[in-house]
């Protein structure tokens, strides 16, 4: 009854207006649109760090390799999103700049936390101003500078770092599960295994090893995606 009297009010028709609550409601369906995105759980390792997407694609027409939802920011920054794609497309696309400008100008690579905060920034102003609506997209960004790192991005521009995380639908289940299992020593072989029970527990007869995309970190500081007959071993 009160969503439905915040909606009459109008409340809701700008990303600039406080409801009398204290609540953004713009930046509120935001956050419903990252939960209807398909999953993705990041988990940082002794050795490097992983990421395992949800594709969720079925449409045997579609090449799978086009759907890919782990991007390269730079050889050494991955990053997944849950939400609105092109929304994630746009930012991904701004961190890959951001990176380049990073290395012409000082000539070494970019900290990890350095990109995600700037992103941050991005989405935090379209939270501020007239005349656009909040990014509808979490981002999940991985990194390998002295040590391997996972930070997640939310709508509403602020960012944490994690041990393992999960974002998209799902994200508490996946969570809960997280919480139970993750352990410090796992390395980048365990981790993927554990993504990938996770996941099997929580679809059930709709896991397919082929609807994922894969990417590791390792200390080698270089990206490197799994495809289908690499993943064999993980069914």
């Amino acid at each position: 009854m009160e969503d439905m009297q915040h909606q009459v009010m109008g409340y809701d028709r700008t990303a600039t207006m406080f409801a009398p609550d204290g609540h953004i409601l713009q930046v509120e369906y935001a956050e419903k649109t990252v939960r209807l995105g398909s999953a993705s759980i990041g988990i940082v390792c002794k050795d490097g760090v992983v990421i395992v997407s949800d594709r969720r694609t079925r449409d045997k027409l579609v090449i799978g390799e086009s759907a890919n939802k782990i991007y390269e920011v730079d050889e050494h920054i991955m990053a997944t999103a849950s939400g609105i794609i092109s929304d994630a497309r746009v930012l991904i696309e701004k961190a890959r700049v951001i990176s380049q400008q990073h290395r012409v100008t000082y000539d070494s690579e970019p900290n990890t936390e350095s990109i995600v905060k700037e992103i941050a920034d991005i989405k935090q102003q379209f939270t501020q101003y007239g005349g656009g609506r909040p990014f509808g997209v979490a981002l999940m960004v991985a990194g390998f500078n002295s040590k391997p790192e996972l930070f997640t991005t939310d709508v509403t521009g602020n960012y944490l770092e994690y041990h393992a995380n999960a974002i998209g639908e799902n994200d508490e289940k996946l969570k809960e599960k997280l919480r139970e299992k993750y352990n410090e020593n796992l390395t980048l072989n365990e981790g993927m295994k554990l993504a990938l029970s996770i996941f099997k527990e929580t679809l059930k007869e709709d896991f397919n090893i082929s609807r994922f995309d894969i990417c590791i970190i390792d200390k080698n500081k270089k990206m490197k995606r799994f495809i289908e007959r690499d993943l064999e071993a993980y069914k």
